[in-house]
Formats: C-alpha cells, structure tokens, sequence
C-alpha cells in the first residue's frame, strides 16, 4: 500500500511537469500551466506577439526630428514577452476534484531569462546574451490570465555577441528559457518553466 501511495504522487508529478511542453515544479496543492509564451518585437510600434520572436538588433527610426528617411536614427529598442498561465489542483484528476480557493492561487514574484543555443555554444557575452533576473507581481487563478515582462534587455544588444550583428549580416538563433518564480498564498514556493526561439540580427527596418 506504502508503494502504491508513492506511486500515486509520482504519477500526479509527471503529469504536472509535462503540461504545454513546459516544466512547473512546487510542493503546493495548486501548480501553472503557461498556455501561451510569446515574443514581441520592440519598436516605436511594437510588433505582434509570436511564438517565433524576430529580435532587430538595430532600428532605424525616421521619426521624430531630427530623425528622417533621409537621415534615420539608429536605435535600441528591447523586446517584450507576453505568457498566458491558469492554475490546476494537482488532484484535478480525481473521482471528485477539488476547486481551487483563494489559497490555492500563485503570486508570481520573479522570472529569469537564460539563453542557449542548439548547437551547444552558450558563452554568455561571447555566443549568447546575458542571463538576467526580473521583477513581477501577478496573481494567477484558475482563469487564464496574461501578462507582459522583458524578454531582451536594451543593454543586451549594445553588448556583446549582439552589437556585432549590426554590421556583420549574421543571424543568430537562441532558444529563450524562463524560469517564473511564484508562491500560493499558504507561501509554498512555485515555479515554471517555458521556452520560445529568438532569432537575432540586424533586419530590415
């Protein structure tokens, strides 16, 4: 019977950390599910969200003076992303599952950004961007709710191995993983994982 309980928890496990090709780990009754994770691309117009974010490391900005379509301003401009998350009882599957209360909800507190590449080249400052941690403070419930955060620093495209995208005509791609660190409201700690691709280079405005 002992072996049977374990079992049992271990099943409940898997099945919370393979939902949306995403990897949510916590103690608490309640985890997340990211339905959506997208980027957007920065501009003076910011582009449309997209599971495929298009980084420009450069724009050229022709408005407002001084800046023209015959003299644009290079610009910086970061990139935003956009998730979509909702809770689950972990006991969702049960014969008579249980609601999620108040209790059970997920106040998101931090996120970290770290990128790789698939052909194992993840130097940061040499072949990837730096990694870096923000700020949130959303609650999540079991209704979808979406929220924006910072996917690519400003700062990172005036570094390296981005700065040298502008003039070099490469493109380089990136997987982008980020880590949301959350707690429910009995302070059990949260957190999930989900990804999305970026590719990076110097397009055309």
């Amino acid at each position: 019977m002992q072996l049977f309980r374990r079992l049992s928890v271990l099943a409940v496990l898997a099945v919370a950390g393979t939902s949306c090709g995403s990897v949510a780990q916590g103690h608490g009754p309640s985890f997340l599910v990211i339905d959506s994770l997208q980027g957007i691309r920065g501009n003076t117009t910011p582009g449309q969200p997209s599971t495929t974010l298009t980084s420009d490391v450069i724009t050229n900005v022709v408005t407002p003076a001084p800046c023209s379509a015959e003299a644009p301003c290079p610009t910086i401009f970061g990139d935003s992303g956009e998730a979509t998350m909702r809770i689950v009882m972990k006991d969702a599957g049960a014969a008579v599952p249980s609601s999620p209360s108040a209790i059970n909800h997920i106040t998101l507190e931090r996120y970290r950004v770290e990128y790789v590449r698939a052909d194992g080249r993840n130097t940061q400052g040499v072949d990837v961007p730096y990694n870096f941690d923000g700020a949130l403070r959303v609650t999540i419930s079991d209704a979808p709710t979406t929220f924006g955060f910072q996917l690519v620093r400003n700062q990172a495209k005036d570094e390296a191995p981005l700065i040298f995208l502008r003039s070099n005509g490469a493109i380089v791609t990136t997987i982008a993983k980020i880590t949301f660190f959350g707690r429910d409201q009995n302070g059990n700690e949260i957190s999930i994982v989900g990804e999305l691709t970026i590719n990076f280079g110097n397009f055309g405005d």
